[in-house]
């Protein structure tokens, strides 16, 4: 319920909060204070936190009590309510089957080929709109689910959605930070000579298309993709693993059609030499098969998409088994986020300060380094110049030798008797 607008309001910050700019937070849950009204606050201190004043770029912390002045909402003086979606009783049929997984922060999705992941010119039907169903009617405090990152419309598989604002961010960081791996199936004319490796070839806008197609260009934005053939139907077409490590638009799609190998049914970026004959369905065969990605829980999540009919239908006709490909390119972790770099690399830093300073202790306290002999100076034991201190047990110094020859005894006279 919105506060009354002369009065003080108190908001205590969530978990899903933690970490966030104080503008961000209020653009969460205060929408209709605009900016301009929280910089005033903010310079005149009327916005407190845990009783200090603070500034819109600050970060908040769980727990953290925010002091908001009266006023600042829209001329109706409450918050504006999100208009809701009527969706059709077959639209929540279709959002529920495509459900793979769902907790508190993530709602993973199995995206159907030709449903187009956002709404746009001429696009009605799509799946942002359908996320409307995970939001109850009898409760409107829960947030409405977000996309944190896309598939083309024609391309299937997983799709993760977070749950709340707060699990929105650490996603969407994720994905940024290049920690999250994805793995994709995809069916190729031909068969690539050289059975796996690393596609390193830069993209760009293609100069009239509106940018609604790739090119390979050198000047272009550095894209890598590895990939890995699974299994070949002769030399007509093989079914590859593909690993994007980078993520431009429609990336895959260009870089195995640079490649010489499009992808099955991609006329876009391949052409007639996309299609196979027969019964091969003309659809696009590439399917998000597989996402690994840190959860705010703290377990990775592990979700698995099974392939649409067309897709399953093609590999049965090729011959190819969808077990032999369960195996990954690279087994274990996602590798180590930037972020996550930079914290061991300052740890390691640290770690090496530790061990100086340890060396700097012993060289002035007298302790001998490891792998050095023990002499008694070093020891603490005075030695005199010129020869080592006798003591008890001592053994007795050997006896020189000289090059000189003996002295003759004195000869004596014979003394008269």
């Amino acid at each position: 319920m919105p506060a009354p607008q002369d009065t003080i309001r108190r908001f205590t910050v969530g978990h899903d909060d933690d970490g966030a700019r104080l503008d961000r937070w209020f653009k969460r849950h205060l929408p209709q204070i605009g900016f301009n009204t929280i910089s005033r606050w903010a310079r005149t201190g009327q916005i407190r936190v845990d009783g200090k004043r603070a500034r819109p770029e600050d970060r908040v912390e769980a727990g953290q009590e925010i002091r908001v002045p009266p006023g600042g909402e829209s001329a109706s003086g409450g918050a504006p309510q999100r208009q809701r979606i009527q969706l059709t009783d077959d639209e929540l049929a279709e959002a529920d089957a495509m459900v793979l997984h769902r907790d508190r922060a993530a709602i993973v999705l199995n995206k159907p080929p030709g449903l187009a992941t956002q709404g746009g010119t001429g696009t009605k039907h799509h799946v942002d709109r359908l996320l409307e169903a995970f939001v109850p009617e009898e409760d409107s405090k829960v947030p409405r689910p977000r996309l944190v990152h896309r598939l083309d419309k024609d391309t299937s598989g997983v799709l993760l959605t977070a749950a709340t604002p707060g699990s929105a961010a650490f996603f969407s960081k994720r994905f940024s930070g290049r920690s999250a791996k994805k793995i994709y199936w995809a069916l190729v004319t031909g068969v690539p000579d050289i059975s796996a490796g690393t596609i390193d070839l830069a993209l760009a806008k293609q100069p009239g298309t509106g940018g609604e197609k790739m090119m390979p260009d050198p000047e272009g934005q550095p894209a890598r993709t590895k990939y890995r053939v699974v299994d070949r139907a002769g030399n007509k077409a093989a079914w590859v693993e593909l690993e994007p490590l980078t993520g431009r638009t429609h990336q895959l799609r260009v870089h195995m059609a640079a490649i010489g190998h499009p992808i099955v049914g991609d006329g876009k970026y391949g052409g007639q030499a996309a299609f196979l004959t027969g019964s091969i369905s003309r659809k696009m065969h590439l399917h998000a098969r597989r996402l690994i990605i840190d959860h705010p829980d703290g377990v990775p999540l592990d979700v698995t998409a099974p392939l649409p009919e067309h897709f399953a239908a093609s590999m049965e006709q090729l011959g190819f088994d969808e077990n032999a490909s369960d195996a990954l390119p690279e087994t274990g972790p996602p590798p180590p986020s930037r972020e996550e770099k930079k914290v061991a690399a300052r740890r390691h830093a640290k770690d090496l300060r530790k061990e100086r300073r340890g060396e700097r202790r012993q060289r002035t306290t007298g302790t001998p380094k490891p792998g050095k002999p023990t002499t008694k100076r070093s020891a603490g034991v005075p030695v005199k110049k010129g020869g080592v201190k006798k003591g008890k047990g001592s053994p007795r110094p050997a006896a020189r030798t000289s090059t000189k020859p003996a002295a003759k005894p004195p000869s004596r006279k014979p003394r008269g008797k």
